[in-house]
């Protein structure tokens, strides 16, 4: 239990603080603990990072594969929007995805190998599960079909990542701006209207 909460209360700085940032001895308070006592189940703050990492990115991904698996027979442009509003919602409340785009942007730069492994790997898995949901849309007649789906797929995540930055950096009103324009020309371009 001790390794969870302390990995929970690391999340939290992290997201929060970034690596640099973070203490151990900062997160030993919180958990109840004496700094010393990570060591029995860490090795040091990169051991801890990492695992955080292995943490969140296996919570991402099973966001993805749920919301994949509970929004499939839905419209693709309420899918892929609601997609979208879900990750703003992910971002305003929940710890492990602010820490997921944090990292993913400003990864620490002696662990920066690590870290990306699982990003990649992340945007990877999500590219390949988008683009059979993407496709079966263009067959059905959803999206127009001079697109393919990969290509398509490919757009969709240059929207997200653009929706992370303004996550990160631009706040509620500059986020839902972008997100609205982004969404807007993206749509037009995939749509058969």
């Amino acid at each position: 239990m001790t390794s969870n909460h302390i990995k929970e209360m690391a999340r939290n700085y992290f997201a929060e603080n970034g690596y640099d940032g973070t203490s151990m001895a900062q997160i030993a308070d919180d958990v109840g603990i004496k700094k010393q006592s990570i060591y029995t189940h860490f090795k040091g703050k990169d051991e801890l990072f990492l695992e955080v990492c292995k943490d969140v990115f296996a919570e991402e991904l099973s966001f993805v594969l749920n919301f994949i698996d509970s929004n499939k027979t839905r419209p693709i442009e309420n899918f892929l929007f609601d997609f979208l509003l879900q990750y703003k919602e992910r971002y305003e409340k929940n710890n492990s995805t602010k820490f997921w785009l944090r990292i993913s942007f400003f990864p620490p730069a002696h662990l920066y190998e690590h870290v990306m492994k699982y990003v990649y790997e992340y945007l990877d898995k999500l590219e390949e599960l988008l683009v059979p949901v993407i496709d079966k849309s263009i067959s059905e007649g959803e999206i127009s079909s001079k697109i393919g789906a990969e290509l398509a797929t490919t757009a969709f995540l240059g929207v997200l990542d653009g929706v992370f930055v303004e996550m990160l950096y631009g706040g509620s009103e500059r986020l839902q701006k972008r997100l609205d324009a982004s969404w807007y020309l993206y749509w037009r371009g995939l749509s058969n209207d």
